[in-house]
């Protein structure tokens, strides 16, 4: 990401880096603005493959699944990374095409993806099944990926994939009417996903970073010379040592590192030379 940045106009890449750092810290919690960043990401360098990869994402997370794959599939043409393949398949099924999705699946197990990968492309070839009305080869799938004929004390539950595939096998069991069953495996992977008041969060997770990614996204936007009167005082009445403050530092912070310049950016931008070369 670093070099592909270092190939725009010095100021540019400062923007780009910072819409990035922003999306990528506010994908999980708010994807929609995450979304709007890795778009104004996009308006100043569409023809990097990173960013489109950062809008795909944030557009999957956000449910914008037409968007999504259509980014997707452009950073796999300008990469050659032929990564997002279950997730190519999965915004396929969420557009109303299971059996697209399953003949995307089909395509990527024929290249005998990782175990990761191949877990996430079984959940969503199931889940395609279902769609189309086959539940039973839904079950055989999962199933399949559990071990075959599991049961709640024969999983490996130490397998970071075993809770999410447990939990879509409980529901299918839910939906099948086979209650007493789903209710074991909704118990077992209640025991076994981390409570989350034991998490400690990171100060970016909390609301008062909201105003300063609305700025940015809002500075990228408008024109030159147009950019609202006070868009520069508005800090939510704490203009000196505000937690805000802190959040659009830590950004700065990140970006510098980003674009290798945390230790001498002046420098490292005259090497840069003018825009244009």
């Amino acid at each position: 990401m670093r070099a592909a940045l270092r190939g725009l106009d010095p100021r540019n890449a400062q923007r780009v880096a910072g819409h990035l750092v922003v999306a990528g810290t506010l994908v999980d919690d708010q994807p929609e603005e995450a979304l709007a960043h890795a778009r104004a990401a996009r308006d100043r360098a569409s023809r990097i493959a990173v960013v489109r990869e950062a809008v795909g994402v944030a557009a999957y997370h956000a449910g914008d699944y037409a968007e999504a794959a259509r980014e997707l599939r452009a950073y796999r043409r300008m990469s050659g990374d032929p990564g997002y393949r279950a997730v190519l398949a999965d915004c396929e099924r969420a557009l109303g095409r299971p059996e697209v999705a399953l003949r995307l699946v089909r395509e990527a197990l024929a290249e005998r993806p990782d175990v990761e990968e191949t877990v996430e492309l079984r959940m969503v070839e199931a889940g395609a099944r279902q769609d189309l009305g086959e539940p039973s080869a839904a079950r055989l799938v999962l199933e399949g990926a559990l071990g075959g004929r599991p049961r709640p004390d024969s999983v490996d539950w130490a397998d970071p994939a075993v809770p999410r595939v447990s939990a879509a096998y409980a529901h299918l069991l839910e939906a099948a009417g086979e209650s007493a069953l789903a209710a074991e495996w909704h118990a077992a992977v209640a025991a076994h996903t981390p409570d989350e008041s034991d998490v400690e969060f990171s100060e970016e997770e909390l609301p008062v970073a909201d105003a300063a990614p609305a700025a940015e996204v809002a500075e990228v936007r408008a024109p030159a010379g147009e950019r609202p009167a006070d868009a520069d005082d508005d800090s939510g009445g704490e203009p000196d040592g505000s937690e805000d403050h802190d959040f659009a530092e830590d950004i700065e912070a990140e970006v510098a590192e980003l674009l290798g310049e945390t230790d001498e950016p002046e420098d490292a931008a005259a090497a840069e030379g003018p825009p244009g070369h």
